[in-house]
């Protein structure tokens, strides 16, 4: 008898829990129901005005991800809830992509492009020439005093652009600094790969006029076109001689530029990688959302993030060469690589595929009574085939302390990369 009463209570347990479950997927169901949005609908308006900073993340290499951040711009720019885009890219790079939305130079945007990209191969595509054309058009439609600026605050993706702008503020006379000299010969000829990350020639280049820069302080301050910029663009040169800290970086290069951007009454659009706009630790790492809201630059709520998620779709993958390192193709990738493989998917990403509009859905995690704010590790949860989650690193967290929004990105093609723009 005790054991059928026994039997009678884990059966009568299991269906509440049941019940209990069914109730609060109902909930979500109905709460994405109620919280979303069509990107591609022409009376489409994002939902949020009250920010300091606004910045969006997704997985690398898809088509329709720039099309959302194309439509998130637009929007905001025409509304004129942002002064300044910072794409994930340094200083010298975004100095002259400006000098690209002024000018309209599709020659420099090429190379630009293909530098910007070195960091971030999935993004050194068609794709991305082609947002960049389009965000000229956008600010060209505007009113001078509402045109977006471009700021770089990422850690030196290659030298030339840092290069280009260091000599544009020195401008110093031909046989004063042999070093100087060197540098100028360099940019002219174009024929190094400027990179920062082995003991490449501009490397070494640039260490011998650092080295004259160090020994004569005073005569290089007292020429320079911009004493501040020209200072935090020694000090960056030299953060790629050592270790670097890319995140702390960032962090540092936004609070000095803060000085002459005034970023806390100009609101900014971020575009980085999924880490850099998580408002939250994630394996006890700090983010650069995360480091902005723990040293009390901005408010949580101040801050909005925006995180993509991919479904249906592909990614630029790899470029392959041939022997003689020049372009031959490339690949794409449908399954790993898109956080929606059955291998490898976010928990929670069926729900926002079930209440979808379209291919670009935007859904409001952050509003009142939302369930995400719930202890639900939904959209952060990556679960895995025969491997671990990182279930264990977002202990006691939940969705909306790392991202306020989701977009759904559904049936995108894979990126092409810039040189196909050649064929």
């Amino acid at each position: 008898m005790k054991t059928e009463r026994s039997k009678m209570k884990i059966k009568t347990l299991v269906l509440f829990i049941a019940l209990i479950q069914l109730a609060f997927a109902q909930s979500k169901t109905e709460y994405l129901k109620n919280n979303r949005f069509d990107l591609l609908n022409s009376n489409f308006e994002f939902p949020q005005s009250n920010f300091n900073i606004i910045g969006f993340g997704a997985y690398h290499g898809s088509q329709e991800t720039e099309n959302a951040e194309n439509i998130l711009l637009e929007k905001l720019i025409h509304d004129k809830k942002i002064k300044y885009y910072l794409p994930e890219t340094d200083f010298g790079i975004a100095y002259y992509f400006n000098q690209y939305l002024k000018s309209g130079d599709t020659i420099l945007l090429k190379d630009l492009v293909k530098h910007y990209g070195v960091r971030v191969p999935q993004e050194k595509t068609i794709e991305t020439y082609n947002k960049w054309k389009n965000i000229k058009k956008i600010n060209d439609n505007q009113l001078t005093k509402d045109q977006i600026e471009v700021v770089g605050i990422d850690l030196i993706v290659t030298y030339k652009y840092t290069l280009k702008l260091l000599i544009e503020l020195f401008e110093i006379e031909k046989g004063k600094y042999e070093s100087y000299d060197n540098l100028v010969a360099m940019v002219k000829i174009d024929t190094t790969d400027y990179s920062p990350n082995y003991d490449s020639y501009s490397k070494n280049s640039l260490k011998n006029f650092m080295t004259d820069v160090e020994n004569n302080k005073t005569y290089f301050q007292s020429i320079s076109k911009n004493k501040d910029i020209t200072d935090n663009l020694i000090e960056n040169i030299n953060r790629t001689f050592k270790k670097r800290d890319r995140e702390k970086t960032i962090y540092d290069n936004y609070l000095f530029l803060d000085h002459f951007y005034d970023f806390k009454s100009n609101p900014q659009f971020v575009r980085m990688g999924f880490f850099h706009i998580e408002k939250d630790r994630e394996n006890n790492n700090p983010s650069f959302f995360t480091r902005l809201i723990e040293n009390d630059i901005y408010k949580k709520e101040e801050i909005v993030s925006i995180a993509g998620f991919l479904t249906k779709s592909r990614v630029l993958w790899d470029l392959k060469y041939d022997g003689n390192k020049k372009y031959i193709g490339y690949t794409t990738e449908g399954g790993y690589g898109i956080g929606d493989y059955w291998k490898e998917y976010f928990k929670g990403i069926k729900k926002l595929k079930n209440n979808r509009l379209s291919n670009l859905t935007l859904y409001r995690l952050n509003n009142e009574n939302s369930p995400y704010k719930k202890n639900q590790t939904d959209l952060m949860e990556i679960k895995l085939f025969l491997k671990k989650s990182n279930k264990n690193d977002l202990k006691g967290k939940t969705t909306t302390d790392y991202f306020d929004y989701a977009i759904l990105i559904s049936n995108s093609k894979a990126n092409k990369p810039i040189e196909e723009l050649d064929k």
